[in-house]
């Protein structure tokens, strides 16, 4: 149902003679493709959303971080300046309905010439101009299928009392304050995963977007079709070389779009759908874990031993122990212990390293 990806190669969803090739959005090459013409007003609200058949040809294949250095120094095309002003609208548009962003680094694993390695990296603002027009397009394609009384959502349900109530005890631990009349989502907004405490509180605050999945309809308007995380109707649409339910969509969509009938093995498809995308999402979950699992231990295997500081990002309250990050190397793992101060920093030792179990724990040191 979708490519996974790996440090050393990626098994991909279609053969890369699609995937790499005839499908490719190559610079300089002309492909078919969905065109999205979405229309917003002066505060980055949408009006209007078209999908059209066309051909394409791509001008150039950009990078993020190329593309942050030319928005950052001025010499930025003025495609990539709009970027940069509808994405900032939009985010502020997610604001204010409420949508949940995450300020989480990722961990990263790197393969050079002397092995793997695991970093920390924190999205660059273009990145999370990018992801806006991606929501926006999502949202325009659910308001679609909507619309047409068919298709796929993407859906997250509301977290419920007793979560958000665990998670205000866990702001009061770390001294967080999170007055009564804000919420959740702009608490979030504020908060500097650089810092110890809110690293550990955002590393929390995960138990809110659990439970996501897709959600099938043919016909009338499903009921809980609103994804929490983005506080509005969504559906995943923009990626149809690594996601199934993607191309699935955009055939609905364009169908809607055009007032014409959506294919019938497009149709046929959607009731199997959500199945097929949630056992795939636990697969790679699960791949792509073992992955940085394995290097984690690879990394350290040496190690034993020895003692690290690290942050206590996570308590198990029933079992006791908890999860620790550090630093440097970039690992975060299970760590032994009563009593872990959540949010602060402390020195752990490690106690296994095992690459064969892709098993890495630390204790507190004698």
């Amino acid at each position: 149902g979708q490519t996974l990806y790996a440090p050393d190669g990626n098994t991909r969803l279609y053969p890369p003679q699609i995937s790499e090739g005839a499908g490719s959005l190559l610079p300089g090459e002309i492909r078919p493709a969905l065109i999205w013409d979405m229309e917003v007003d002066d505060t980055g609200e949408g009006i209007e959303v078209v999908v059209l058949r066309a051909l394409v040809r791509s001008r150039k294949k950009l990078d993020y971080a190329s593309v942050q250095r030319s928005l950052d120094d001025g010499t930025a095309h003025e495609s990539l300046q709009l970027l940069r002003e509808v994405g900032t609208l939009r985010q502020e548009r997610e604001a204010r309905r409420g949508g949940i962003t995450l300020p989480i680094p990722e961990q990263e694993v790197h393969k050079g010439p002397h092995g793997y390695a695991l970093r920390y990296r924190a999205p660059l603002p273009v990145e999370g101009w990018n992801a806006q027009i991606s929501l926006m397009t999502g949202m325009g394609a659910a308001e679609l299928m909507l619309s047409g009384g068919l298709g796929v959502l993407r859906t997250l349900p509301e977290a419920g009392r007793g979560a958000v109530a665990r998670l205000r005890r866990t702001a009061k631990a770390l001294e967080i304050p999170w007055p009564e009349d804000v919420t959740y989502a702009d608490l979030v907004r504020e908060l500097d995963p650089r810092v110890a405490m809110h690293a550990a509180f955002v590393s929390e605050s995960t138990v809110l977007l659990r439970g996501s999945g897709y959600l099938a309809f043919d016909g009338e308007s499903p009921d809980k079709a609103v994804h929490a995380g983005v506080a509005s109707t969504y559906a995943h649409t923009t990626a149809p070389l690594r996601r199934l339910v993607d191309r699935y969509v955009g055939e609905v969509c364009v169908a809607v779009s055009n007032d014409s009938a959506v294919p019938e093995w497009a149709r046929s498809a959607l009731p199997d759908l959500p199945e097929t995308m949630d056992v795939s999402n636990r697969r790679a979950q699960q791949y792509e874990s073992g992955i940085v699992s394995t290097v984690e231990a690879a990394v350290l295997q040496s190690s034993v031993g020895r003692t690290f500081q690290a942050v206590v990002v996570d308590v198990d309250e029933h079992d006791g122990g908890g999860t620790v990050q550090l630093k440097e190397p970039a690992v975060t793992a299970r760590c032994e212990g009563d009593d872990l101060p959540l949010g602060e920093r402390i020195d752990v030792t490690l106690e296994v390293a095992d690459v064969m179990k892709r098993l890495v724990r630390f204790v507190l040191p004698p």
